[in-house]
């Protein structure tokens, strides 16, 4: 049984399309083409950690499943198995959406789709499934649960990008969405970079389980 209570609120957004284009064309505009299995990673990475932030709300009505080559949303796979596919969709999300997508697009955009999809597949929810067989079923609470507490992932509150505002006396000031049931977070300082090493390897450094710099 689930030690998260289901949250039945409607997604954030229409469907799962929406994000897959505000991707796409984020890679776009970083004059990088966007790989079908780098994009299902980020899909998958969007999902869990919305519900991370959102009490278990979905961003999108999306159902992610346990591909041999990692997680995949199998109707936006197949969709954009020849290109961009000629959907309409609404576009515009709501401003907290937008700064979400910014964020992980910010946090995991720069990552190949080999390093996202070694830490999608560590995740105890992704490995069950797929001893369930093949495409087995990702639940958004293991979804949930496994970025809320998992060593090898960034925990959410350094993953949402604050906003910078300005007070009333007109300093600027970094104001991060709320996030229900979250703690503040501690002043965010630069990260140490490891000899040798990018300061920021210690993502895949965690999954290999040696420290980032070594070999």
């Amino acid at each position: 049984m689930s030690e998260f209570t289901p949250n039945h609120a409607p997604p954030a957004v229409e469907n799962a399309f929406e994000v897959a284009f505000w991707f796409y064309d984020a890679a776009l505009n970083a004059n990088e083409y966007l790989q079908p299995q780098k994009m299902q990673r980020l899909l998958f990475l969007a999902q869990a950690y919305f519900a991370v932030a959102y009490a278990g709300r979905r961003l999108m009505p999306a159902v992610f499943v346990a591909d041999e080559m990692g997680p995949i949303e199998p109707n936006v796979y197949a969709a954009f198995s020849a290109g961009r596919p000629a959907i309409e969709t609404i576009g515009g999300f709501p401003e907290r959406v937008e700064m979400f997508l910014d964020s992980i697009w910010r946090r995991f955009g720069h990552h190949s789709a080999d390093h996202l999809t070694q830490l999608a597949k560590a995740t105890p929810g992704y490995v069950d499934a797929q001893k369930r067989g093949p495409r087995g079923v990702i639940p958004i609470d293991s979804m949930r649960r496994d970025f809320d507490r998992a060593a090898a992932a960034p925990p959410v509150q350094k993953v949402m990008r604050a906003k910078m505002m300005r007070s009333h006396t007109g300093k600027p000031v970094a104001v991060t969405a709320w996030l229900p049931g979250a703690k503040p977070a501690p002043p965010a300082k630069a990260p140490e970079k490891a000899p040798g090493g990018d300061s920021d390897d210690w993502l895949g450094a965690a999954l290999r389980g040696r420290k980032p710099g070594k070999e």
